[in-house]
C-alpha cells in the first residue's frame, strides 16, 4: 500500500495512515502482492481517503472523454451518461438522446477507442458511471453546463 507524497515530517503520520487503509483494502480485495495507492483503487480509494480528490477521480476515468468532447464539440459524455441511465440499452439511449440507434452505436465505438476495450466491463462501468455522476455533480457546482448542456432549473 503506497500514499504520499508527504512534504514533511508532520505530514508523515498521514500519509502512512493512507497507506495502511491501502493495504488493508488491497487483501479485502483479494489483491495480496498487488501495490497500489489510493487513487489505483479506483472508486474505493475514493471512498477511503481522506483527501478525496473527485476531480482526479473523474479526470482518470472520463479525461479523454472529456478533452475530446472539448476539442471538437462532440457530445460522448452525454452519450455514455445516457447510455448507463437507460440501462445499457441501445435503443433506450438512441430515445433519450434523440439520435439514431446508429449515432449512439458510432458514439460508443468512440469511447471504446479513447477508452479501451474493457471500457464496459462490470468493474469499469461501475467506475465510469460514478465519475460521470461527479462529473455532473461539479459541473453544476461551478456552474458551467454538463456536456455543452444547460442544466434543467430545479422545480418550484
Amino acid at each position: 500500500g503506497a500514499a504520499g507524497p508527504a512534504t514533511g515530517p508532520d505530514q508523515l503520520p498521514g500519509a502512512y495512515t493512507e497507506a495502511g487503509r491501502c493495504l488493508n483494502a488491497l487483501h479485502a480485495l483479494g489483491r495480496t502482492g498487488d501495490g497500489s495507492d489510493l487513487a489505483g483503487l479506483g472508486f474505493l480509494g475514493v471512498l477511503l481517503g481522506d483527501r478525496a480528490d473527485l476531480d482526479g477521480f473523474v479526470r482518470r476515468y472520463l479525461g479523454p472523454v472529456l478533452a475530446y468532447d472539448q476539442q471538437r464539440g462532440t457530445e460522448l459524455v452525454r452519450t455514455l451518461d445516457a447510455y448507463y441511465a437507460q440501462g445499457a440499452s441501445l435503443s433506450r439511449a438512441k430515445d433519450a438522446l434523440h439520435v439514431h440507434v446508429n449515432t449512439v452505436v458510432q458514439r460508443l465505438d468512440r469511447v471504446a477507442q479513447l477508452l479501451g476495450a474493457d471500457w464496459n466491463d462490470p468493474t469499469s462501468a461501475l467506475e465510469l458511471q460514478l465519475a460521470l455522476r461527479l462529473h455532473r455533480l461539479s459541473s453544476r457546482e461551478d456552474h458551467s453546463p454538463p456536456g455543452g448542456h444547460r442544466p434543467i432549473p430545479p422545480a418550484d
